[in-house]
């Protein structure tokens, strides 16, 4: 894990760079300026207590917003991106119709769009959902629902909000499968969590974020063996200094 060189598997996605980003909203510094540079085919998990701006610069990234100072951009052509929320946007529609409208966006022919929605049901456990309406579906079923048709658009960078937050050890661990399905295609993943175990068990490096600072950016390794800050090492003794 602590190994910071780009697998092979990784070449083709450019890095995204964070530039002295800042984010400011009615007078209040939300992110002091802040550098990070991501790279690779690699798993990085973004922790930091609530209000540390884990979120925001998830939405940063991905473009969904626009920082007030700095400048975020890939060095290079920009990668096929989605992204999975803390609460899933679900159309109201069926299961399996909101996988074949996230192809029809993408432009895939009409007569493909069913037999690969089913396919993508079927990897996800979600086969004998599919003309269940969507927002009827359980949290867990419904994060699933999010990640096949994330993994329809065939993503080389997946972003995820805190994706497994409220939800069962079984739904936990069929999500944390995915994310891993994910990583294995060759999607560089970008994940926020506040649970210390899921990172230890997902992640490549780790991105801490304390009061919208940036604290550390350190293989994970190394993060949960000898945090270099004493903001990491008191957040890792769980510590309600914040």
């Amino acid at each position: 894990m602590n190994d910071m060189r780009l697998p092979a598997t990784a070449a083709g996605i450019a890095p995204l760079v964070f530039a002295a980003v800042q984010v400011t909203h009615r007078d209040q510094l939300l992110l002091h300026p802040l550098t990070l540079r991501l790279e690779g085919c690699r798993r990085t998990l973004v922790m930091g207590p609530n209000g540390a701006g884990k979120s925001l610069l998830l939405r940063l990234a991905h473009g969904l917003l626009v920082p007030s100072a700095g400048r975020v951009h890939w060095e290079g052509s920009s990668p096929r991106q989605a992204m999975v929320f803390q609460r899933p946007v679900l159309l109201k529609r069926s299961a399996i119709d909101n996988l074949t409208y996230a192809l029809a966006v993408t432009g895939v022919p009409r007569h493909e769009r069913r037999e690969r929605s089913r396919e993508a049901l079927a990897r996800f456990g979600l086969a004998p959902l599919e003309k269940r309406p969507a927002r009827v579906l359980s949290g867990g079923e419904q994060q699933r629902l999010a990640l096949a048709r994330a993994w329809l658009t065939r993503p080389e960078v997946l972003f995820l909000d805190e994706p497994t937050s409220a939800l069962d050890p079984a739904a936990i661990r069929a999500v944390e499968n995915a994310v891993l399905d994910f990583h294995r295609r060759g999607t560089r993943i970008v994940m926020t969590t506040h649970d210390l175990n899921q990172a230890k068990r997902l992640a490549d490096d780790v991105v801490l974020l304390y009061g919208g600072r940036l604290i550390e950016h350190t293989p994970a390794e190394r993060f949960f063996a000898e945090p270099q800050t004493p903001e990491g090492r008191a957040f890792l003794r769980g510590e309600l200094v914040w």
